[in-house]
């Protein structure tokens, strides 16, 4: 059995959308960031820097952290959607959204979302990065199907929970058609929506 230590937010779904999509049974272990649990001693034993989400492999009592390594655990225990094959392109896709898709958004969410009106050079700024990355995006899948290649992979788990609150980014999801075409077919897939109601089972992709 997994026990996901998280939190509601893009890095944490991208674990339980991944733990649906294989099919393994799991624990969720609320870790309440705006009550510093991720700072308490017993969690940095298994989270060094003190960062959602952490899984527990109780079937080996193995811990890891940062979100794609445990995508990458997973795919190659479960022998899903990170073949041997395609593997090059797909930690490519990954390690762009772990270095650059993810931190860049969450800068935008930051400033555009969380903080409006306390830095006008940062809003400026992340707003542009953000636009441009939905650019790159859609460019991307212009030619491919996903991001990796022609299947679905561990790439496009990671990013499509960052691309779902496009609602924070207030640059119009529906401009850009193949990202919008990407974005609303994964959001359809049954283990996506079991994945992303994993604290709230109230909670639906928002539409393009």
């Amino acid at each position: 059995m997994i026990e996901l230590f998280t939190a509601d937010t893009p890095n944490g779904k991208k674990i339980s959308i991944m733990l649906e999509e294989i099919g393994y049974e799991y624990k969720v272990t609320k870790v309440d960031l705006g009550n510093n649990d991720q700072f308490k001693e017993e969690f940095i034993k298994i989270s060094p820097f003190s960062k959602i989400p952490v899984i527990t492999d109780h079937e080996n009592n193995k811990s890891i952290f940062e979100s794609g390594a445990i995508l990458m655990y997973l795919g190659e225990k479960s022998g899903k959607f990170y073949d041997q094959s395609d593997r090059l392109k797909i930690n490519q896709w990954l390690m762009a959204q772990m270095g650059t898709i993810g931190p860049m958004i969450g800068q935008h969410h930051q400033f555009h979302h969380y903080n409006p009106g306390k830095s006008e050079f940062g809003e400026e700024r992340y707003f542009k990065i953000t636009k441009r990355i939905y650019q790159e995006l859609d460019s991307r899948l212009n030619v491919s199907d996903f991001l990796a290649s022609e299947k679905y992979t561990i790439a496009d788990i990671a990013t499509w929970p960052w691309i779902a609150r496009h609602e924070w980014h207030d640059i119009g999801l529906k401009n850009f058609k193949n990202l919008s075409r990407w974005y609303s077919d994964i959001s359809k897939r049954e283990a996506v929506i079991k994945g992303y109601q994993f604290m709230n089972k109230k909670d639906l992709p928002p539409q393009p």
